[in-house]
Order: structure tokens, then sequence, then C-alpha cells
């Protein structure tokens, strides 16, 4: 028995940057078949970011690249070129599934809409992955996952009262909206098991992204409050932070939501003067008193290390997590036991840690299968492999400029 859960799946990917190789990683990670179709001319923008091999930016040596094409199949192919787009045709009428993260009208301009990829192949499943779906005013505005950070209000929600909003580095969408993709994909699919029919997947990024603040949206109509910027605050919470402790740069998120939590971490704290002060006896007097709150309770964490605050108000049964840096992570014995980080072997990068698959299938386990490609180093095996191209036609379709 094949311990793939995907095996057998054929993907065409026609996307790039983050969120639809990320959902795509998901089918590979589980063992579908995932062809990445590229361009030497025009490559992924994840193949020109950082981090680079010594440092060294060229096209094989980005990590972060190599992070979400493990699993997958390179192939390059010119679409402007006769002979390239009817390769991809032929690619199309031997996927299951077809994956565009580009902006909307790319596929089109093509000559590549859902209904074209119809006439080639009627069972086929298009999953369109843009900043704002495929339609309404807005659905053409280029833009990438950092410009919907702000387009969603998450930068409106991130930072400090009476401060400027603070910009992201992390385009948060990007890392959201595989989740809700793949979800909906895996329905596509069962779909298409029960009545043999395909259908195009439609997500927006911008939609994905209000869920973060889903809470104000669902607030706004009936209160009119647009919630301002809160720092670490909670409405309904104190303490609720990240209080500085012993060490440099060393820090421990703390967060008290119910009277009887604040009592534990009273006790726990050794600090039975806070717990009979009517001040901070409840949570709404918390909240008034929370600048003197957070005061005593960081000079309090000053005197420990955040590991050992970390231990002592969980055994009190009160949330607490060390804010880990990226060494931390690394070191993780917890993240170690349950295998999240895959080490492989690249051409290039040479030893290579991917991150794994958070979700473990007992049955059917996600595993690295191969490292990243280099570009286009699959072109060959898919053509003749994949879709049975003779010798003759393949050698034809590289000296016309298909595959470049």
């Amino acid at each position: 028995m094949d311990k793939k859960v995907f095996n057998g799946l054929k993907v065409l990917d026609f996307g790039w940057v983050i969120a639809g190789p990320m959902t795509l990683k998901y089918l590979a990670d589980y063992g579908a078949t995932v062809v990445n179709l590229e361009s030497s001319q025009h490559p992924d923008l994840l193949r020109t970011s950082a981090p680079f091999k010594d440092n060294t930016p060229e096209i094989d040596n980005s990590g972060y690249f190599a992070y979400l094409a493990g699993n997958k199949y390179s192939m390059t192919c010119d679409l402007d070129q006769p002979r390239g787009f009817e390769v991809a045709k032929k690619l199309i009428a031997w996927a299951d599934v077809v994956a565009d993260s580009h902006r909307p009208g790319v596929l089109e301009n093509w000559g590549l809409s859902y209904e074209e990829m119809k006439k080639i192949n009627p069972s086929v499943i298009l999953i369109r992955n843009s900043n704002q779906g495929q339609t309404g005013p807005a659905a053409k505005q280029p833009g990438l996952g950092n410009h919907i950070n702000g387009l969603a209000g998450i930068v409106n929600q991130v930072g400090w009262p009476n401060q400027e909003p603070i910009s992201l580095q992390v385009a948060y969408s990007d890392y959201v909206v595989p989740h809700f993709a793949v979800a909906a994909l895996i329905g596509a699919l069962d779909y298409r098991r029960k009545t043999g029919k395909g259908q195009m997947l439609d997500i927006s990024q911008l939609e994905v992204g209000l869920n973060l603040f889903a809470p104000n949206l669902i607030n706004y109509p009936g209160s009119k409050v647009d919630e301002s910027l809160k720092g670490n605050s909670c409405d309904y919470a104190a303490p609720h932070g990240v209080y500085r402790c012993k060490g440099e740069d060393r820090w421990c998120a703390i967060t008290v939501f119910t009277d009887a939590e604040w009592q534990a971490f009273c006790k726990a704290a050794g600090q039975s003067e806070w717990a009979d002060n009517t001040k901070f006896a409840t949570v709404l007097n918390r909240k008034k008193n929370e600048k003197q709150l957070n005061e005593m309770v960081e000079k309090w964490t000053m005197q420990q290390t955040s590991e050992d605050v970390m231990t002592l108000l969980q055994k009190a049964g009160v949330a607490a997590g060390i804010v880990e840096n990226t060494k931390d992570l690394s070191e993780d014995p917890q993240l170690k036991e349950r295998g999240c980080f895959w080490i492989g072997h690249h051409e290039v990068l040479g030893e290579f840690s991917h991150l794994g698959q958070a979700s473990i299938l007992s049955e059917t386990p996600a595993k690295l299968y191969r490292s990243a490609p280099r570009m286009g180093e699959h072109t060959e095996y898919v053509c003749r492999e994949l879709l049975g191209m003779s010798q003759e036609e393949f050698d034809c379709c590289l000296m016309e400029g298909a595959f470049i």
C-alpha cells in the first residue's frame, strides 16, 4: 500500500510567490504529482528572494523557494511560443487540478481561460488565488500579500496607541490562504469524484485576510466603533502582554483571563499583596489600573528567566510562553520530537532544513520525497514520462525554443 494520501493526483501549477505554491506544497508533501511551470525569463519572485546560499543571489540559491518547492517538479515553458503553448495544453489535458495565483486576466491573455481549459479537459479543477478575487471593480488591481495587510485592516490593528500603525514584514494572508484553499480543493475533488465534473475555485486573499480580525468587523455594524491600536492590550484580559525577563532580549508572553487565574498568578509569583489589593481583584479593575499592573508584573519577570516564568505560571494554570527566537525554535525539543524539521539534500544548497507539515496523519504521513528542483530540472522528464512525448517531438520543441 502506497502511504501517500494524494497519490495519483496530478497538478499543474502556474502559481508563484507564497500563497499558491504553499497550497500545493500540502498536496505535494502528501504525494501529489505537482509540476511547477516556470520561465527563466520571468522567474518566480521567491527564486530571487533571500536567504541565499553564501549570500549569493542566483536562480537556484534561494532557501525561501527551496522550502516551498520541495516534492515538486520544475519545467520551463514559453507560452508565447507556439510549441510551448501546445505543451501547456498537453499539461492541462494531463492534470486533475490547475493552479493559478497570478493577477486576474493573465491566463486569459495566454488564451487559457477556464472555459478554454474545459474544452481541453472537461473535468479539470481550476483553483485561482488572487489579491481580491476574479470579480469586482478592484479584481485586477496588482499587489502582493504585503499590500493585503493594509487592505484587510491588519496594519490598522498592529501598533501602539497614539502612534502610527506598524508595517509588517510578513504577508500574513499568504500563509492563511492555503488552509482555505486546500479545504475548498478537497471539496471540489470530492464533488468531481461523485459527478465527474470539475469547477473553478475563486479565492480572494483580501477576504481570507479579513478572518484575522473578524470580531472587529462583526462588532462594527451595531456599535459603529472603529477599533484603535492597542499594543499588547486585550479588552477582556489583564495582565496580557509580553514581559521582559532576565537576560539579553528575553521575554515571556502572559495572559490572565479570569479572576481565578489572577489569584493563581499571584500565588505562583509569591505576591500575596497583589491578590489582596482591590485595585486588581477583578478583571475590570485590572483593566482600569493596567499601566500600574504591567509595571508590577514586569518588575517581577525581570528577576526571572523566561523559562522559569513560563514553567512556574504554566504549573499554576496560567497561560504563559517564552518568546522564542530562531535559535530557540530550531532547538525546541517539542518540535524535534514531532519531526517539524525535515532535513534533505539540495543539489545547490547542500543539506537543507524544510518545515514539515503541522498535521500528522497516522496512516498516510507527509514526508520529503524530493528536495526543491533547479529551474527547469524536470522539463524532459515531464514531457517524456508524464506526457508521453516521443524523443523526436521533445527535440523539436527544444530546438524551437519552447523550453526557456
